[in-house]
């Protein structure tokens, strides 16, 4: 895996990083193209933006809000 360097700048009240053409390259991304950021044990990770775990995580969202006590119970056992 290579890591490379990158800066974060400011755009307006947010702030945005700058990836290497090489990398967007490699993984297909372009201006506008919507991204995920995840954080995990080992720091952020940035994977493009899949239609269909949207679809599936909007799914689960949902089903956690409606059986959240279920969910709840189940998780003493």
């Amino acid at each position: 895996m290579r890591v490379r360097e990158t800066v974060i700048r400011p755009f307006g009240n947010s702030a945005g990083v700058t990836l290497p053409k090489e990398t967007l390259e490699k993984y297909g991304l372009d201006k506008g193209t919507r991204i995920y950021v995840r954080e995990t044990p080992d720091g952020i990770l940035l994977s493009p933006y899949d239609p269909s775990f949207a679809e599936a995580m909007a799914a689960y969202r949902e089903g956690a809000k409606k059986y959240r006590n279920a969910m709840r119970e189940l998780s003493k056992r």
